[in-house]
């Protein structure tokens, strides 16, 4: 099953063509990592799967369905995106800032009410931010806050999760701990992935799968295994250098060495 489909998507700025006829299929319950360099499209790919950007050509299909036939609300009970950053208003507490998660299945009358739901709780107790739920957002450290935002994409109770750099700003300890978060909530939840990462290693990792982009084009895809070598640091990296994998307890890890 292949609940997000991009079908020759080409997307411009102006004369500056961004994607450029990119295909890309996204299985049902994997984890795919979009990897390149910056500028090479990976952000504008992912808010075009997320139906916030609609291409000059080409198209996207959720649930076989294309997505520009159908309405926002309805898209977002299918796609939360977890953006770079999400503003919130100063003094909003974590519960208010995570309720508004449920515009898509409340409306916003439903959202604004002092009420939680299910999805409202799971979401805070699922991100180990429950403790939290009545301090003021800008009072947390950036790990924290990013827990926070993550409860807030999850309280939309959507299927298929975006991530968009979710280890930005955040110190090697919490980049690991949002990045073990998101993978046991995709194994529990069952969830679809698609994250846009900078770290090999991390996208190594967590991925179940990686799709390379290059210049707007689709340059490797695959299991990291078979797609990160070599090859992939110079073509789509400009580096010289060598990629090891090593099975350490039962856990294959990459180490990249620059030549």
């Amino acid at each position: 099953m292949t609940p997000l489909r991009a079908e020759g998507v080409h997307v411009r700025f102006g004369e500056h063509a961004v994607l450029k006829g990119v295909d890309l299929a996204v299985g049902a319950g994997e984890w795919l990592s979009l990897l390149g360099q910056n500028g090479s499209g990976k952000t504008t790919l992912l808010r075009v799967l997320a139906g916030l950007l609609a291409p000059q050509d080409g198209g996207v299909r959720l649930d076989g369905r294309p997505m520009a036939d159908l309405s926002r609300r309805h898209i977002a009970r299918r796609i939360a995106l977890l953006p770079q950053a999400t503003p919130y208003v100063q003094g909003l507490t974590v519960r208010q800032f995570v309720r508004q998660g449920r515009y898509a299945a409340r409306g916003p009358l439903g959202m604004l009410g002092e009420s939680d739901d299910d999805q409202v709780r799971q979401a805070l107790r699922d991100t180990e931010v429950a403790q939290w739920a009545d301090t003021p957002v800008e009072r947390l450290s950036g790990g924290q806050r990013q827990r926070v935002r993550l409860a807030l994409a999850l309280a939309q109770d959507a299927p298929i999760l975006l991530l968009d750099e979710p280890t930005t700003y955040l110190d090697i300890r919490h980049q690991i701990d949002v990045l073990n978060l998101v993978r046991d909530l995709q194994r529990e939840r069952g969830l679809t992935v698609v994250s846009v990462l900078h770290d090999l290693g991390q996208a190594a990792r967590y991925s179940d799968r990686v799709v390379a982009l290059k210049e707007g084009v689709v340059h490797a895809d695959g299991a990291p295994s078979e797609v990160v070598d070599a090859d992939l640091l110079h073509d789509v990296y400009g580096v010289a250098g060598q990629v090891l994998w090593i099975t350490t307890n039962g856990v294959l890890k990459m180490v990249v060495v620059p030549d």
